[in-house]
């Protein structure tokens, strides 16, 4: 087997962290009805990130989710992100600029910022699948950017 290297290691820790947290706000509701006690931790964890108000956030078996629609969307896109950039590959063609990945991310954000300043301005505010599906896009390019600080290949 292959040695793995520090940064390596890194980004193995990133995307099962990543995936565990997604995993873990799907699963939630249908796990609470199993063991409150661990689950209720999640859910306190998700207010501390998360408004959590219920008219924005997704039910699963009649139960709300520990995070929003928008931050289910951005957790879930980050851990696609981390996935897609863990099995780019290897090698310098790897490398990525600091400008080129800022630039990604400003990019990316304009679905959520439209989003965001749509409701602030009260022009409407989408359904909650549009606002997870328009917040994944921020998501995965912020695991993309993620997975490549943490493998050393942000330049």
């Amino acid at each position: 087997m292959q040695h793995l290297e520090r940064k390596d290691l890194g980004l193995i820790a990133a995307v099962a962290g990543a995936l565990a947290w997604a995993l873990t706000i799907v699963a939630s509701p249908v796990l609470a009805a199993q063991s409150g006690a661990l689950v209720g931790v999640v859910y306190a964890i998700g207010s501390v990130v998360c408004h959590q108000l219920p008219d924005r956030s997704f039910h699963l078996a009649g139960i709300q989710l520990p995070v929003c629609a928008r931050c289910a969307g951005l957790y879930i896109g980050a851990a696609a992100g981390l996935v897609v950039w863990a099995f780019r590959g290897r090698g310098p063609s790897r490398s990525w600029p600091r400008r080129r990945a800022l630039a990604t991310l400003a990019v990316a954000a304009v679905p959520t910022a439209v989003t965001v300043a749509s409701a602030l301005a009260g022009l409407g505010d989408p359904a909650n699948v549009w606002r997870a599906g328009l917040a994944m896009p921020l998501g995965m390019a912020g695991g993309a950017v993620l997975g490549a600080a943490v493998s050393d290949h942000l330049k």
